[in-house]
């Protein structure tokens, strides 16, 4: 059984800006102990600042994903100052715009090293972790983008399919073991975050998620859920629906309503900012919002759903890892 969210300590790797600190604040509102890490050290201090002024319980720990001694020490900082680890959440994602052409191999290399094997390395540390506290969540940031690509994001959406990919064999290997530990994948559609002005970006217009655009609070309280009734995977966002059953139903067809429509979803016609986080921390005090959607869905009746329908599979998986155990 997961402790309820007031008794829980929280990890969230990624907090600084966009759905990250938007599930820092979540948790911390349900009374969670938090911990908030990523690069950006004054981004990271003023989430602590705020969610100390509303009451909460946070403490920013500087960590980079790509390096596993950053990651040994968030570890050892949640055992150390709280004693338990409950529920860990990696976030951490950077992107690059721009045709498969135009794009250096070193990007790709470097999207790959934060996105995929950056989430692989936190996995690492932070399951043995869950598993000396008796067992928790690990929850994952993916993407609809994990089952279908998108022109121009070829780096992104390589590495969310990789991640994904890997997430479900850690569940499977998780439960043949015994382990208690829960993995949660999230697939988010289009989220208004600093995302696009944080991408690196090689088509030199100001790119944008394709429409209807989500808040980011949706995505944390689904995110906040999982850390006490975990879920295999949670879609957010019901325009993922299309994606998912182009995908699953004619990918063909998807290939052609894509090459068409596909650069026309994605770009705006404002010039390109020429900054991005690819290499650098977020800069400044950090946001939850993108500066450039104006309207954002905040409720939406197919995430709600989606995440609450019974799924026999997921109970089949449990016993297994009971019989294990």
């Amino acid at each position: 059984m997961t402790r309820p969210l007031t008794d829980q300590v929280v990890v969230v790797l990624g907090a600084s800006s966009g759905i990250g600190r938007a599930t820092a604040l979540r948790f911390a509102r349900a009374g969670a102990t938090v911990l908030c890490a990523s690069r950006g050290v004054d981004a990271l201090n003023t989430l602590v600042d705020q969610i100390t002024a509303a009451g909460g319980r946070a403490h920013a720990v500087r960590t980079d994903i790509t390096r596993p001694d950053d990651l040994q020490a968030l570890v050892a900082e949640a055992e150390i100052t709280h004693g338990h680890l409950d529920t860990w959440v990696t976030m951490a994602g950077v992107s690059v715009y721009g045709t498969i052409a135009q794009i250096p191999l070193e990007e790709f290399r470097r999207v790959s090293e934060v996105n995929y094997l950056g989430h692989v390395a936190a996995a690492q540390v932070a399951v043995p972790a869950l598993e000396r506290s008796g067992g928790g969540v690990l929850v994952g940031m993916a993407s609809v983008e994990g089952v279908r690509s998108l022109p121009l994001h070829a780096p992104y959406t390589a590495s969310k399919f990789a991640v994904r990919s890997f997430y479900d064999a850690l569940r499977v290997e998780l439960a043949a073991d015994g382990a208690r530990t829960k993995v949660s994948t999230i697939l988010p559609a289009g989220i208004g975050t600093p995302f696009w002005e944080h991408s690196r970006n090689r088509t030199g217009s100001l790119t944008k998620p394709p429409p209807p655009v989500y808040a980011p609070e949706l995505v944390a309280a689904v995110v906040a859920r999982m850390a006490t009734h975990p879920r295999r995977q949670a879609v957010v966002g019901g325009a993922s629906l299309g994606f998912l059953l182009g995908e699953k139903l004619n990918p063909g067809l998807t290939d052609a309503v894509l090459s068409v429509l596909g650069r026309r979803m994605q770009t705006s016609d404002r010039p390109d900012t020429g900054t991005d986080i690819l290499d650098t921390p977020t800069p400044g005090p950090g946001q939850v919002h993108g500066d450039h959607v104006s309207h954002l869905v905040r409720r939406d009746l197919f995430t709600t759903v989606s995440e609450r329908l019974p799924r026999p599979g997921e109970a089949l998986l449990a016993l297994r890892a009971r019989w294990a155990r």
